[in-house]
């Protein structure tokens, strides 16, 4: 029977494995599973899997609007110990090496598969650059069969990425059937199962389209719906509120949902503070990497020579070759705090140095490009420079440290504690003074079986939710789903017998869900301004006090990302009232109940990164965030994982130390301190 908004159809499945999301990871993970399923059929094992995706796959995660690079691509002249270095380096040293180190070793093969999917990747012939129309016409070659690609960096090569997500997405929906694919389902809470709290075993949701609730009950699932945007207060206000650097449909649900059910989180306190170009949030690394600007304060210095001196603050890692992003940040933050802002990107040499050494076809084609870099991925940045009339070959443009961001994927490695390989000598114990404070019921070590699995059984992830391992970006992201799709069959087929059962009844998820919908119907007549209404609050102004409160006391925009024990605790307290407040929440349409579930997403993930960074006492990412009662790197007591597990009947967080331990030698990164 049809629902109705108060009183939605309930629709229950069964599966072996459910994917939830539908970004890159989600893909690959769709892509690689039928052949492992296949296998297991033979072995005698039948698998049925199902992926669940909020919006539609074609255009859904942080791939939706394109890419023009691919930022991780090993290739066969580089060593996966490099990547591992050059992550741990851009993230101060606390990364897991395991994580990097495996995805360094197979990330390659994605991205050859994308090439062979049709996606343009550019090519050097000859000693020329060509786009990925144009190579095959001078002889260029695929990746797998020896081309050389255009770089970008050392480990990023340029694409012709408008349509990347379409591409990915279309070899994803092949392999795994559209019976497989349910879309336009907002999956917004984990179910554990009734006989083992540790193991999850459904998952519930709603239609963003349709009357209907969804239970699934499955034995596995893969948890990838991406990070977090949206918790503190944006620089784009106004006329310009809705955009951001992140896509703003990434809500923390990956967060959010995995604590719920028990998982242990890592490294929450984290963040990644992108420099991009001001109010459009457009991409900076072509122009730094492939053009070779620089960025100057407003009166021509390039504040990264002018202010060098304070890289040796922070040794080892201000010697690296190459700073972390967070100091480069903080080399901005001085000139700003200082009064020599605005901060620009200077376009106009980069552009007329290129003249000088490259061919007319190739200058015509990198101006092309500097618009093409922004018409790929972040269209928004167009529309600035039109309605400015900045043409960057003439005038230079404003660069801005945005909002905080919350992800695992890209510069930052807040997420999930996941299972590592076993095969490259990761740790298998705890063995530190403060062990005793782990909660027994965690694992030991790095690893306990399966490749991706979090601390609770059953419940995988990768890409932005895998923690402690970032620069994974969009192949990483890729490659850790097809990882995890061959772990998850793995343990469906070691776990055939078992049978899941949820540990709440399928009504009182509902009446969960629904809450929103039940409060606005049962109060909406109680003031003629549906609005404006003393039994409830809209999800707009919700996210608003959320923002504000994040904004001024957990080191947002308003205080150049600073804050301190005292402004912590006034945030905790904040937090919990707000999310008393959260249970009030209004929704009345269904966009709207996306929408308060969202928040709710929100609100506990924010929460996870204030608590992180109030148990963490230094200020491990200067111009990032900085602690001013702990403004120093502390690497005696503080080079160490910070994880978390939350209690969900109690509502408490427990946060503990976890050891770090390279396993790549990190000495050849870094140069003697000059002082």
């Amino acid at each position: 029977m049809a629902g109705t908004f108060g009183n939605p159809e309930v629709v229950q499945e069964e599966v072996d494995i459910l994917i939830i999301g539908g970004g890159m990871a989600a893909c690959g993970a769709a892509y690689e599973i039928m052949p492992w399923i296949g296998a297991a059929k033979e072995a005698g094992v039948d698998i049925t899997v199902k992926l669940v995706d909020k919006a539609a796959m074609d255009r859904s995660g942080a791939v939706a609007q394109g890419l023009s690079a691919i930022n991780t691509y090993i290739g066969p002249n580089q060593d996966p110990a490099d990547y591992a270095r050059m992550v741990s380096n851009d993230l101060m040293g606390i990364t897991r090496d395991d994580l990097a180190y495996d995805l360094g070793r197979n990330v390659d093969d994605s991205v050859h598969l994308f090439e062979e999917w049709g996606l343009p990747i550019w090519k050097t012939v000859n000693g020329e650059r060509f786009d990925g129309a144009t190579w095959p016409k001078e002889g260029g070659k695929l990746l797998k069969d020896g081309g050389e690609p255009v770089r970008s960096g050392k480990w990023q090569i340029m694409i012709n990425g408008e349509s990347y997500k379409w591409i990915v997405a279309e070899a994803a929906k092949k392999a795994l059937g559209s019976d497989n694919i349910q879309e336009r389902v907002f999956i917004v809470k984990l179910v554990n199962d009734a006989n083992d709290k540790n193991r999850v075993a459904g998952a519930v949701g709603f239609s963003t389209r349709e009357d209907k609730v969804y239970v699934y009950k499955f034995k596995a699932c893969l948890l990838v719906a991406g990070g977090c945007v949206n918790i503190f207060r944006p620089r784009s206000v106004g006329e310009g509120q809705g955009r951001a650097w992140y896509p703003v449909w990434n809500a923390g649900s990956t967060y959010t949902m995995a604590a719920e059910a028990g998982a242990e989180l890592t490294m929450m306190e984290n963040r990644f503070v992108p420099a991009r170009f001001k109010d459009g949030y457009g991409p900076v690394g072509a122009w730094f990497l492939l053009f070779k600007a620089q960025a100057t304060n407003a009166y021509g210095e390039v504040y990264m020579q002018k202010n060098k001196e304070l890289l040796n603050d922070y040794p080892p890692y201000g010697q690296a070759a190459v700073p972390a992003s967070c100091l480069r940040n903080h080399l901005m933050l001085k000139e700003m705090k200082e009064g020599r802002g605005p901060i620009y990107m200077d376009t106009v040499t980069a552009l007329g140095k290129l003249r000088e050494t490259l061919s007319p076809r190739e200058v015509k084609h990198l101006e092309a490009e500097a618009w093409e870099d922004f018409l790929d991925m972040c269209i928004g940045q167009c529309g600035i420079w039109v309605g400015e009339n900045i043409e960057p070959e003439k005038k230079n443009s404003e660069l801005m440290p945005t909002e905080p961001y919350l992800l695992g994927s890209h510069s930052g490695c807040c997420g999930i504690w996941a299972s590592g390989p076993e095969d490259v000598g990761a740790p298998t114990t705890e063995e530190h003074p403060d062990k005793d404070k782990i909660p027994a019921h965690l694992p030991q070590g790095w690893n306990w079986g399966y490749r991706g699995m979090t601390t609770v059984r059953g419940l995988f992830t990768a890409g932005d939710g895998v923690g402690a391992s970032g620069h994974k970006f969009s192949s990483g992201s890729h490659t850790e789903g097809r990882m995890a799709a061959q772990s998850m069959v793995k343990f469906v087929m070691d776990n055939k017998d078992w049978t899941p059962t949820l540990d709440t009844p399928v009504e009182a998820l509902v009446e969960e869900i629904y809450r929103p919908v039940r409060t606005f119907l049962e109060h909406k007549d109680y003031t003629t301004a549906i609005d404006v209404n003393p039994h409830y609050i809209t999800p707009r102004m919700l996210q608003f006090r959320l923002q504000k409160i994040m904004d001024e006391y957990v080191a947002g925009v308003a205080t150049y990302y600073t804050t301190n024990g005292h402004m912590l605790a006034v945030a905790e307290e904040k937090l919990g009232m707000l999310k008393e407040d959260a249970m009030k929440m209004r929704a009345k349409d269904l966009h709207e109940l996306l929408r308060a579930w969202e928040n709710y997403h929100r609100i506990l993930t924010a929460e996870a990164h204030m608590k992180h960074i109030q148990f963490r006492q230094e200020s491990r990412y200067p111009g990032f965030y900085y602690r001013m009662d702990h403004n120093y790197v502390d690497e005696e007591n503080w080079h160490c994982f910070v994880n978390s597990v939350y209690d969900k009947e109690t509502k408490q967080w427990t946060v503990f130390k976890r050891a770090h331990k390279d396993l790549v030698d990190k000495s050849k990164l870094f140069k003697p301190a000059a002082h």
